[in-house]
């Protein structure tokens, strides 16, 4: 049962370091272009696994310091795996006026999430709070993904939530 196991993960590990190449190679192998490389790694990912940073730094002849350095700098870079949906709530002034702590302890209570782990288990849900998302009028607002959600309560949160949770049942 083991060796049964191992060749999928195998073939799965093969399949992301070729797409990592890919990349790569997509963006001429070019250190200028360093933080394009790591969007696009981020994308296919969800978040920028230290492995491929090493390999970044190694095939575009860069110190892993420098190549680390940039990751960590940018707030956008992720370096622990994130949810397929990432929830954004803002927490500026109007929407914490408005409550938006409520809305991240109905998401956390919905989610089994914490304010040390914001990712749930299979990966689906990651909430993060923002200083500001621009949108005061919705204010309190919250963001899954690209979807922008304004005037949100602690219930429609729930809500949005279940709906997400029902489409990805069905897939």
């Amino acid at each position: 049962m083991y060796r049964q196991q191992e060749k999928p993960v195998m073939q799965q590990t093969m399949r992301k370091f070729d797409t990592l190449c890919d990349i790569i190679d997509r963006f001429d192998r070019d250190p200028a272009k360093l933080i394009s490389i790591l969007q696009a790694v981020q994308a296919e990912y969800r978040y920028l696994p230290k492995e491929a940073l090493a390999y970044i730094a190694t095939s575009l002849n860069l110190p892993p310091a420098r190549v680390f350095g940039v990751a960590t700098f940018y707030a956008h870079f992720a370096l622990e795996p994130k949810g397929k949906y990432v929830i954004h709530v803002c927490d500026g002034t109007a929407c914490h006026v408005k409550n938006s702590q409520g809305l991240v302890n109905a998401i956390q209570k919905k989610l089994g999430l914490t304010t040390d782990k914001n990712t749930t288990e299979d990966l689906l849900f990651t909430l993060e709070t923002v200083s500001c998302l621009g949108a005061c009028g919705l204010a309190p607002v919250l963001v899954i993904n690209e979807d922008v959600h304004g005037m949100m309560t602690p219930q429609k949160c729930v809500e949005a939530l279940d709906k997400i949770i029902e489409r990805e049942a069905q897939q």
